[in-house]
């Protein structure tokens, strides 16, 4: 979502975030499976930080024979451009972010580690607009990273998250370099603190799919 995200690592992002994020591309398949509950004909669905675009696309093949509207935002104007490529009818990619951004009526809304990424004093006013913006029965996919209810805990966290990358193939300094940029950006809350922002958005019904650690 982030211009973070730009230039230099656009062109490889989908493979880089896999060994940075876990369970990624489990996300996108549970979020693929998920719209088979939410989208129907001439559905819009709205992905909120896109990257690439790659799970949009997923959607648009697996219900091809549906009239959708499919829309992705990303800050970065690197994602953005590969995201148009190849170009696809129904499939529309918007560099901006979301902070004020207002939503037409939508089936489905996804938010893929994004939020934890916009400034908290914006995130309450997203939650609402997306509440706003939902058909009713419609659906909000959100996934972000986590922090611990408490310091140990989120020490735990933190060097579980280190040998996760590790394993994954990051050397040390990278991960090091990572943590360094990410200093004041990515400002991840605890599952509690997410859940009120969706009940004070107006959520009732709330399930969680899917956690590693």
């Amino acid at each position: 979502m982030l211009s973070l995200f730009s230039q230099k690592i656009a062109p490889y992002f989908d493979d880089h975030i896999s060994k940075s994020v876990p369970f990624y591309k489990i996300s996108h398949d549970l979020t693929l499976k998920l719209s088979e509950f939410f989208v129907k004909d001439k559905s819009l669905v709205y992905d909120l930080g896109c990257s690439t675009g790659i799970l949009l696309k997923e959607i648009s093949k697996k219900h091809s024979k549906k009239q959708l509207k499919l829309v992705g935002f990303d800050e970065s104007k690197d994602m953005i451009k590969k995201a148009k490529k190849p170009k696809i009818k129904n499939l529309t990619f918007i560099q901006s972010n979301i902070n004020n951004k207002k939503f037409k009526k939508a089936d489905m809304f996804i938010s893929l580690y994004t939020l934890q990424f916009v400034k908290p004093e914006f995130r309450q006013k997203i939650f609402n607009n997306i509440y706003k913006s939902l058909n009713w029965g419609g659906a909000l996919v959100l996934f972000e990273k986590i922090r611990g209810n408490d310091a140990r805990f989120q020490d735990i966290l933190n060097f579980l998250y280190f040998d996760f990358k590790k394993k994954s193939g990051l050397k040390d300094l990278e991960i090091l370099n990572k943590e360094m940029s990410l200093r004041s950006v990515l400002e991840p809350y605890t599952i509690e603190a997410n859940l009120q922002f969706m009940k004070r958005a107006g959520f009732k019904d709330i399930m969680p799919i899917c956690q590693y650690l």
